[in-house]
């Protein structure tokens, strides 16, 4: 059998299903044993920052920022409104439906730490979307932006939700400033004055209900669900990958150890401009950038290119990671070049493949190469990254995390030569459980032994790169050759952008 895989780490098979692995490959600095067993869950490991760093910043947003200590008060008593009001039991779905705003961290924290599990949501769902999410997770619960509730009001009564806990932009924003960005937002929509057959209730009266009373932690093992994050996986409707965790705390450690040595704790900012309700950012940077006692300033809308730059522009951030939207759209910004990179330490992308002339534009102005890496939801979500110290942008994946086995898989089953392409099968501890409910649909993608076909089609190169060429059941077939539709939407994409410097400037050849 040919397999990628990374090195060493202590780990037990009955804890996580998976066998000792090794590999000479890793990145330098990068420590030879991963302790996944160091942290029971994600609680565990978040305490262990309000802790001990209780009055470093840990979350900003629009110049207003909480401390590790504020997460610990207002979420713990988000958790004793769940378990006290709610009356939610261990394992009960609470879901959320927030864009980047202080209220998200809070409210995700505040729900693990009363054993629930956190169905993540996007606001811009349709109410088709929502109701198939409630319905098909059982949400017992939903905390839900103002902005989204006309959706909300749509599909409540399909639902099992009860109450529903709103909140608005300021509602965390000290005073006047809480009432200032409340009173703007509301003149920018229609009021929405629709009766719900539901109980409805602010988020800071939710806060407030606590009046004091103590948590009272359940035991929280490793195994236990922390979210149902909705994907489409590798084919058919909308479905809940379980992840456990023991999931996520494995990740996290494996995305850590890649920043060993570069990053400072209680040093760093991270732009987490990709929604918290997307499980890269989720992982990567809330969580991530939280272990490491680093500050998430969250940016609302990252749409709104001339609010983004102006936060940037008093920020001394060392982390930025987008998609290749997001990067082309600060590049054609005017007043982008007023932007400080110097503090800047990586960049990166993922989503889609970023455009060469992206990122060569980007490296130019910023000096820092787009590190760009592979994941999925259902491996909650960092499987392969490249170093951060690369020179230029490989148009690879990178290599496996640590604790991390890779193979690709030809169509009848046998393993890819080098610069063979096949199936990318994936098997570690950050592997989800399976799809929620749906034994069926888990089964097609996870294998006997633990293997997670993902669908995507990759190869390995002879340096030990991998390269993703594009998704399995995308490939179309002109005269019996094999053509990717990844490989069309690159040569589009170089035909109709120019180069460096002339970003929106749309090819005469388009």
């Amino acid at each position: 059998m040919s397999v990628l895989s990374h090195y060493t780490v202590s780990i037990d098979y009955d804890l996580y299903g998976m066998r000792k692995h090794s590999s000479s490959s890793r990145p330098a600095g990068a420590p030879h044993e991963l302790d996944l067993r160091r942290y029971a869950s994600l609680v565990d490991l978040c305490a262990e920052a309000w802790e001990t760093y209780p009055n470093i910043r840990a979350f900003g947003n629009f110049s207003n920022y909480l401390s590790f200590a504020d997460i610990e008060r207002l979420s713990s008593d988000f958790s004793v409104y769940l378990q006290h009001h709610v009356k939610l039991l261990a394992g009960d779905r609470v879901a959320v439906m927030m864009p980047n705003i202080l209220q998200y961290p809070v409210a995700m924290l505040g729900i693990l730490r009363a054993g629930c599990v956190v169905v993540n949501t996007n606001p811009q769902y349709t109410p088709r979307e929502l109701r198939h999410q409630l319905v098909d997770s059982g949400a017992q619960c939903l905390v839900v932006f103002n902005n989204m509730l006309s959706t909300v009001h749509q599909v409540i009564t399909d639902t099992k939700v009860l109450p529903v806990v709103t909140t608005e932009l300021g509602d965390l924003f000290s005073f006047p400033k809480s009432m200032i960005f409340n009173r703007i937002a509301r003149r920018r929509l229609p009021k929405f004055t629709a009766k719900f057959d539901v109980e409805l209730l602010m988020f800071a009266e939710a806060l407030n209900l606590s009046n004091g009373t103590a948590l009272e932690p359940p035991r929280i093992r490793s195994e236990e669900i922390a979210f149902l994050q909705y994907t489409r996986g590798t084919t058919g409707v909308s479905k809940g990958a379980m992840l456990s965790h023991g999931n996520m705390v494995a990740n996290i450690l494996q995305v850590d150890s890649w920043f060993e040595g570069s990053i400072a704790t209680a040093e760093e900012i991270v732009i987490t401009a990709l929604p918290l309700y997307h499980i890269y950012a989720l992982t990567v940077n809330c969580f991530g950038f939280f272990h490491q006692v680093g500050l998430n300033y969250l940016i609302t809308d990252p749409r709104d290119t001339d609010r983004f730059i102006k936060e940037l522009r008093h920020l001394r951030f060392s982390g930025i990671a987008g998609v290749n939207t997001l990067f082309k759209s600060l590049l054609s910004h005017d007043k982008i070049k007023q932007v400080d990179f110097s503090f800047l330490k990586y960049s990166s992308g993922g989503g889609a493949a970023i455009e060469r002339s992206v990122a060569d534009a980007w490296e130019k102005l910023t000096g820092k190469t787009i590190s760009e890496g592979y994941g999925l939801t259902e491996a909650s979500p960092v499987v392969c990254v490249n170093p951060f110290e690369l020179a230029e942008l490989t148009g690879c994946i990178g290599t496996p995390v640590p604790a991390t086995e890779c193979r690709i898989v030809k169509n009848d089953g046998a393993d890819a030569e080098i610069d063979e392409p096949g199936e990318l099968y994936v098997r570690g501890p950050q592997v989800m459980r399976g799809y929620w409910e749906r034994p069926q649909e888990t089964a097609e993608v996870l294998d006997h032994e633990g293997w997670l076909h993902t669908g995507d089609t990759s190869l390995l190169r002879e340096d030990g790169y991998s390269k993703l060429v594009d998704r399995k059941k995308d490939l179309i077939l002109v005269s019996g050759f094999n053509v990717y539709p990844n490989e069309i939407e690159q040569v589009v994409a170089s035909q109709c952008w120019r180069g460096r410097g002339n970003w929106g400037a749309r090819s005469e050849n388009n």
